[in-house]
C-alpha cells in the first residue's frame, strides 16, 4: 500500500496517522462575512489551509509549503456565531509531499446540537529546508480502515492530478509546435 520499496534504506521511520492528526476550532464573527451575510468562503479556505499546514509540518518534522489544493467542497453555509471545527489529517505521503485531508464541521455556539460537516478538502504540501528546497517527509502509516481508504483515496487523486498535469503540458507544447500563442 505504501512506496516504502521506493524509499532508500535508512531512511526516515514511518508515522501513524495520529501522530499529526489536528483540530483548528474558531468562532465566526461579523468581520467574517461576505455581502450575503454568512461567512465568507476564503476566510473558511485559510482555516483550512492553516490546519492542513499545521499537519503537513507536524508530520514532516519541519516548514511545509502549500503546493496545491486540489478540491475545496461548501456543503452549507456557515453562520456568524458558529463555531467552527476544521479537522485535519495526512493522508498520504511521497518523497517530499503529503496530501492532506481536511474536513470542516460548524456548530451553533450557544447549542448543544451536534456540529455538521459543512466543507472538506484536499491539500497537497511540499516539506522544504532553510533554502527552500524539497526534503523528504516520513512515510504515514494508516491505522484504521478509514485511513487506509483515505490513503487508497489520495493515491488516486495524485494519479489523476500528475495525468491531468501532463495533459495540459502536452496540449501547450503541440499548440506552441503549430505556431499557436497563448
Amino acid at each position: 500500500m505504501t512506496d516504502q520499496a521506493s524509499r532508500p534504506e535508512g531512511d526516515i521511520p514511518g508515522k501513524p496517522t495520529a501522530a499529526s492528526r489536528t483540530t483548528l476550532s474558531h468562532i465566526m464573527t461579523g468581520s467574517d462575512t461576505n455581502l450575503l451575510g454568512t461567512v465568507h468562503g476564503g476566510v473558511i479556505m485559510k482555516l483550512v489551509d492553516d490546519a492542513a499546514g499545521a499537519v503537513a509540518g507536524r508530520h514532516s518534522g519541519g516548514p511545509a509549503v502549500t503546493a496545491s489544493m486540489d478540491e475545496m467542497v461548501f456543503l452549507e453555509p456557515v453562520r456568524v456565531g458558529d463555531l467552527v471545527h476544521v479537522r485535519a489529517q495526512v493522508n498520504w505521503t511521497g518523497r517530499s509531499s503529503m496530501e492532506v485531508g481536511v474536513r470542516v464541521m460548524a456548530e451553533r455556539w450557544n447549542e448543544s446540537t451536534p456540529a455538521q460537516q459543512v466543507g472538506s478538502a484536499y491539500l497537497v504540501f511540499a516539506a522544504v529546508d532553510a533554502d527552500g528546497k524539497p526534503r523528504p517527509v516520513p512515510q504515514v502509516i494508516p491505522e484504521t480502515e478509514r485511513d487506509k481508504r483515505r490513503y487508497q483515496e489520495a493515491q488516486i487523486r495524485r494519479t489523476h492530478r500528475l495525468a491531468r498535469r501532463r495533459a495540459i503540458r502536452e496540449l501547450r507544447e503541440k499548440r506552441a509546435a503549430e505556431g499557436i500563442e497563448d
